[in-house]
């Protein structure tokens, strides 16, 4: 059977990682996290004091790039791939809500985004993938077979990623993350490189009343419908 690449494009907390992953088990594709590289990197300027809440010094970020390493390392007991930077395990720190207030604005800065688009193009040349994050169908892989933009309210993302939070253990609150949705929506939304839009031949799956069960089962039905064309 002829494999294709999946884009899975949308905005913040809408489940796209989730989906992304079931979809590339169920049908034995590579999964590839493109928000982890974004939050890996974004996770290194905030340690090296490039990007703070007060602090926005991109040149230097810029420069230090060629001393950035990201791969992916599947961990066999959890049965899917952890985020590295320069060989250390970060798939938990980058995951904070200390990252997630700077990651729109590192993602916006065009020197990353070459810098990660090309990565993220060269792990799909070989088709059998899915990949989610915010320019997938419309820049990375604009040729994609299978192309998703996922939604739902600000509200519903704020809730899901508010639960997501508490049950890590850390200290938020639900205004912060609302708060924090919202801001990463503009951003994303309205940055010169690669803003968030939804293509023209993708498909909006609203997913503000589903479950996982009935998301995965729609996305899987489409994917097998569109691998069959092929």
């Amino acid at each position: 059977m002829k494999k294709i690449t999946i884009a899975i494009d949308g905005y913040s907390s809408t489940g796209k990682s989730t989906i992304a992953k079931q979809l590339a088990k169920a049908l034995g594709y590579v999964y590839v996290d493109t928000g982890a590289m974004y939050r890996a990197v974004t996770l290194y300027a905030i340690r090296k004091g490039f990007v703070s809440e007060t602090t926005e010094d991109f040149d230097s970020l810029i420069a230090a790039l060629p001393n950035i390493n990201l791969k992916f390392v599947h961990n066999e007991e959890l049965g899917f791939s952890e985020m590295y930077l320069n060989d250390e395990n970060i798939e938990k720190e980058i995951r904070t809500l200390a990252v997630s207030s700077q990651v729109s604005k590192v993602a916006a800065i065009k020197e990353v985004r070459t810098k990660l688009v090309e990565m993220q193009k060269a792990m799909g040349k070989e088709k059998g993938i899915v990949m989610d994050g915010r320019d997938i169908g419309s820049v990375v892989f604009p040729d994609a077979e299978f192309k998703v933009f996922m939604t739902a309210s600000p509200e519903t993302r704020a809730h899901r990623r508010y639960k997501e939070l508490l049950d890590r253990g850390d200290d938020v609150t639900y205004d912060e993350v609302l708060k924090n949705v919202r801001s990463r929506d503009y951003i994303d939304s309205n940055r010169k490189e690669s803003p968030l839009i939804l293509a023209e031949d993708a498909i909006e799956f609203d997913n503000s009343d589903m479950g996982l069960i009935e998301q995965f089962e729609r996305m899987h039905n489409y994917a097998l419908r569109i691998i069959e064309k092929q």
